[in-house]
């Protein structure tokens, strides 16, 4: 008896390279060890701002198997890279707590890190500031927030709407910086051969790490190749070009032998990137229905010295709810503190908490059902461009939602429900992520043995990309996905855009399918046997993505969250999580369903485990390992659930798919917060929701 292999669309067909990780045989970054491999362990700065003066280095070069350190003074010479956080070892400042001045490299990883610890570096040091608040002196508005989004937007008279609204809310809400902490750290491992740089790097995206490499190097890009094919998480820390793969080109251009270096996790809050905190004013004016008059959402956020980076958190308030008057805004302050950078879903993650928590309070200020309140604000087109929506599945989430969840039998006055000590409550709360996509290109083989070969530089962080592009290219050829071999993951193959925004999967299968789709017609208009060397089609969809799209492409999502708080300790359990979700045509129900849940998952931790404070002090963060970083585990995420509903949309690409990576995080840590404002009675503003935050309004 045969089986039928599962069929394309939205088979659930499992990832291609599951046995190769749950054996180990699948090989990452700091799995490649060429012949002399030698180890390098970075040094990070120990002051928060100033220079170095001094590097007495002979007592770790007198470490057995110590090979060379490398500082500012002897480090091979860098032209100005595309990203400033990339010139390292390149001069004496120290522009924040973390930043490494100084590269051990020896035979052996115990070695280089003895060695590490062996080197004698002074210091001169410069008054730090490291402290974000919201009346900072130095606050400024830039021209653009992450995204190229405008700082500033603004529609109608807010403040007239506002004083004239009968019903207002005036919140601020506060998150700590928030840090990815994937579970591969970054590594590389460099090999200059033939005057040829090969760099096996831990990243989002090879093509960009590669043109990173180009230009700090001066070098020309076809002399370098970066292969990133197997990669542990990222969750956007991966998805700029990091410093681990300078560092390695730098070491193995000093030493002319292949190096290896992996960032240790406890320098990783301050070199990869993290959630930048921020205090967000969220005013809200409605008239007695209900129906929004004002919304103003006003972000203070923090930068580095060494660059600028702007969370976009108020920019999802110019997509989510119908108002004639708006204002959005970002101020930003630079401080002596690491860059932050993408943490998922970057923006909407930081900003849907803020406004799904306030338009809760809006709703508890009416006397309104939460979701009512929602679905009575559902905008005609994107409020702030007028732009109509592709598609907006808002509120075919929440009605679909509240009935799974069985929300509209709660009981909706607050601090109603206890069971013993255990006090329950549920909350909602909206979720939006905007359709993004990028050229790429990709090309599509029909060998004579009948095998299908499908190549383009993905990057598959965890996601399951190589089973989903195997599905594209099955279905436009009409083929058993079985049947289509996949390689990605490096720069020899045909260039494609990073993978982060949720736009990898648009982005690589629209050049995907419409490869396939061209060998399809070459291989029906073909007779007899293929030729010795097959029949390769190639595609380019630059073209197709050049242009602004006029429809308003968004994904939207609603979650649900049942919280039970003891009234003893201030624990707050989540007892069950449900999300629905309008994302387009879903590609692959399997792998879909985990993405959407490892989102929830990280919302769970967004609103009650994970925060990471500045000591002022000493100019580093407080949280530096997974013993001090709480992230949830099993016993955190007991009954998640995740759902979505059919949404048909024209206006996408071939697949009609939307972007799935991020959304599931987007709203959840609001929802969260509301039930745990259902359950105690208690409005908290500030993440996470830890027990010492909540036992004062418990007592």
């Amino acid at each position: 008896m045969t089986t039928q292999a599962p069929q394309f669309p939205g088979a659930p067909v499992v990832r291609r390279e599951a046995r190769d990780k749950v054996t180990g045989t699948a090989r990452y970054a700091a799995d490649r060890t060429p012949a002399g491999c030698l180890y390098a362990w970075t040094v990070p700065a120990t002051v928060a701002a100033g220079r170095v003066t001094a590097v007495r280095a002979v007592d770790a070069l007198a470490v057995p198997g110590v090979h060379s350190v490398l500082t500012h003074d002897n480090a091979p010479r860098l032209q100005e890279p595309d990203d400033p956080i990339l010139a390292v070892l390149q001069d004496d400042r120290v522009p924040h707590h973390g930043r490494p001045v100084a590269l051990v490299i020896a035979d052996s990883l115990e070695a280089a890190r003895t060695g590490a610890g062996e080197l004698h570096i002074e210091y001169e040091r410069d008054p730090h500031d490291v402290t974000l608040t919201e009346d900072h002196p130095g606050l400024y508005t830039p021209e653009e927030a992450n995204g190229g989004f405008p700082a500033v937007r603004n529609r109608g008279d807010v403040e007239k709407a506002l004083a004239d609204s009968p019903v207002q809310t005036d919140a601020t809400y506060r998150m700590d910086a928030l840090h990815n902490h994937p579970m591969e750290p970054h590594a590389a491992t460099a090999v200059w051969a033939d005057n040829h740089l090969t760099v096996h790097d831990s990243s989002q995206g090879s093509d960009k790490v590669r043109g990173s490499l180009a230009q700090a190097f001066g070098m020309s890009p076809d002399r370098i190749t970066v292969v990133s094919e197997h990669v542990g998480g990222g969750f956007g820390s991966k998805g700029t070009t990091r410093p681990q793969g300078v560092l390695a080109a730098m070491a193995a251009r000093h030493t002319g032998r292949p190096v290896k270096l992996v960032f240790p996790r406890a320098q990783l809050a301050e070199v990869v990137g993290h959630r930048a905190p921020t205090i967000q004013r969220v005013r809200l004016g409605a008239d007695l229905d209900g129906v929004l008059t004002a919304v103003s959402h006003e972000v203070v956020t923090q930068t580095s010295t060494v660059k600028e980076f702007v969370e976009q958190a108020a920019v999802p308030a110019r997509v989510m709810y119908a108002s004639p008057n708006s204002r959005t805004g970002h101020r930003v302050v630079d401080l002596d503190v690491p860059s932050p950078s993408w943490m998922r879903a970057p923006g909407e993650a930081s900003g849907m908490y803020a406004l799904e928590s306030a338009m809760d309070e809006l709703a508890s200020a009416l006397g309104l059902d939460p979701v009512e309140l929602r679905l009575r604000n559902e905008p005609a087109t994107e409020p702030d461009s007028g732009r109509p929506f592709s598609s907006r599945g808002l509120a075919a989430c929440l009605r679909d939602g509240a009935a799974r969840f069985g929300w509209h039998d709660r009981d909706p006055r607050p601090a109603a429900r206890q069971e013993g000590r255990w006090l329950i409550g549920t909350g909602v709360a909206s979720a939006t992520y905007p359709v993004l996509v990028s050229r790429s290109t990709a090309s599509a083989h029909a060998a004579p043995d009948g095998s299908l070969t499908i190549r383009v530089n993905a990057t598959d962080i965890g996601t399951g990309a190589r089973t989903v592009l195997a599905q594209i290219a099955a279905d436009a050829l009409g083929a058993d996905p079985a049947a289509v071999h996949v390689d990605i993951g490096s720069t020899d193959l045909p260039t494609a855009p990073l993978a982060g925004g949720s736009s990898g999967t648009a982005s690589w299968g629209w050049a995907v399918h419409k490869a396939a789709a061209d060998l399809a017609a070459r291989l029906a208009g073909h007779s007899g046997p293929l030729p010795a060397e097959g029949i390769t089609t190639t595609a380019d969809t630059e073209q197709e993505t050049a242009g602004e799209s006029p429809y308003a492409r968004h994904a939207f999502g609603a979650h649900f969250a049942e919280t039970a708080v003891d009234a003893v300790t201030g624990e707050v359990r989540v007892r069950r999580l449900l999300g629905v979700y309008a994302a387009g045509r879903i590609l692959n129900a399997r792998t879909a369903r985990s993405q959407f849940t490892g989102g929830m998952v990280m919302g769970i931790g967004m609103a009650l485990t994970e925060g990471c404070g500045t000591d002022p002090v000493f100019g580093d963060f407080t949280a530096k390992d997974l013993a001090s970083y709480h992230v949830p585990v099993c016993a955190d995420t007991a009954d998640i659930q995740a759902h979505w509903i059919e949404e048909d949309d024209r206006h996408l690409n071939p697949m009609g798919s939307k972007g799935i990576g991020e959304i599931g995080i987007v709203g959840t840590a609001a929802a969260i917060g509301n039930a745990v404002r259902h359950a105690t009675g208690a409005r908290l503003r500030e993440l996470p929701l830890t027990p010492d935050t909540l036992l004062p309004y418990l007592l």
